[in-house]
């Protein structure tokens, strides 16, 4: 990502598209399609998304931090999209494994190697929990130990109210001809409570795109394909079961343009950050939006500033309401605290927290158990 919101590319492509008059408080843009408004409502507001599943009560990307975030009634289980050596979609925020995992002990050679050098059996071999409980001693579990890197089918097995099969604690390998195809056996999750929340997936840069088309329309989680029926409660989260089941984000112009190509008419999300409006943050900022009329993107994601964060403030009242003038909607990131909801919550559409317990009771759908307990009775 260079350090501007790619410039060049937008005023070849999209010159024009947004317009703004001499008063610089007043920038007015284009707004989105028909058929646009029509996707963009497909996800209900006040949503729910739970980052990485968890980064605070629970080791990020990993089963406890989705099956947490499925069980306390979040919209939707966010997770980062990778690829490894051998073309398979994987769980994982950072291309550099050794922030979350023990790989400069299994792999010293390898310690700061890219993910795409490491095949799905090798990432397995990683312990992906140790270190959240080495770095947050006040909510550590000794259950956290050894959890593995999960792939993306995990993610959306978790959704569906299924689990790892484990025996002994240590999950069931996949077999095919007597050779571990480095996948896990599924069973049922005896300690899913029926909901069924959506995926919010994240995409870096432009790679795997149409190869996570083919895997989502395999899932039955492509609404473009006769998606399958999934199963919902009275009462129950079942974003699962609608046309916003899954939306696609990313900071890239260019995947974001790769995932219009293969997944027209799949909810899309341009995530903002501040170095992406770096030079001009107010003539940047209309042209990310006249880009992502002319891209068909139905949500902005920007950063929100506050602790513990503080990230830059890209939620300001003037920049949601361009956003808001384009018929775009808003699902900022990231939301810690209650002041943050506070201060942001009635004036977007939706939420990317790392505490779903806090944006649920914000919206008044706390559950009758803390987030401690359900993790409790999860097993951890």
């Amino acid at each position: 990502m260079s350090s501007i919101f790619r410039i060049a590319v937008l005023a070849v492509l999209f010159s024009g598209c947004g317009q703004s008059n001499k008063n610089e408080n007043s920038i007015k843009v284009m707004e989105i399609s028909k058929e646009a408004t029509k996707v963009r409502d497909y996800v209900a507001k006040n949503a729910v998304i739970a980052h990485r599943g968890t980064t605070y009560w629970a080791p990020e990307e990993t089963e406890p931090a989705f099956r947490w975030a499925r069980n306390i009634g979040a919209d939707y289980l966010e997770l980062d999209l990778q690829m490894t050596k051998d073309s398979i979609l994987i769980a994982l925020h950072d291309d550099d494994l050794s922030r979350t995992t023990n790989v400069a002990e299994v792999f010293p050679d390898k310690t700061h190697s890219p993910v795409t050098e490491f095949t799905l059996k090798e990432l397995r071999s990683l312990d992906a929990g140790s270190w959240f409980n080495n770095q947050n001693p006040d909510r550590a579990r000794e259950n956290f130990a050894g959890l593995k890197i999960l792939t993306f089918k995990d993610v959306v097995m978790i959704a569906e109210g299924y689990q790892h099969r484990n025996v002994d604690g240590e999950p069931v390998k996949l077999m095919d001809n007597d050779e571990w195809t480095g996948h896990y056996e599924y069973e049922k999750d005896l300690e899913d409570n029926g909901n069924r929340p959506g995926i919010y997936a994240e995409t870096k840069k432009p790679d795997f795109e149409e190869i996570l088309a083919k895997e989502l329309k395999d899932l039955g989680w492509s609404i473009n394909y006769n998606p399958k029926e999934i199963k919902t409660l009275p009462d129950k989260v079942c974003v699962g079961n609608t046309n916003g089941r899954f939306v696609l984000q990313s900071f890239s112009p260019e995947s974001i343009m790769e995932l219009e190509k293969f997944m027209p008419g799949i909810p899309k999300c341009l995530l903002l950050w501040q170095p992406m409006m770096a030079d001009s943050l107010k003539e940047n900022y209309t042209k990310a939006v006249s880009f992502a009329i002319a891209q068909n993107i139905h949500f902005f994601g920007p950063s929100i500033a506050g602790e513990p964060n503080n990230y830059e403030e890209l939620t300001a009242p003037w920049m949601v309401e361009l956003i808001h003038n384009s018929g775009i909607s808003i699902h900022p990131y990231t939301f810690d605290t209650k002041e943050q909801l506070t201060i942001y919550g009635s004036s977007v559409e939706g939420v990317f927290t790392n505490r779903a317990d806090l944006a649920l009771e914000y919206y008044g759908r706390s559950g009758d158990k803390p987030a401690e307990e359900i993790l409790n009775d999860l097993g951890y």
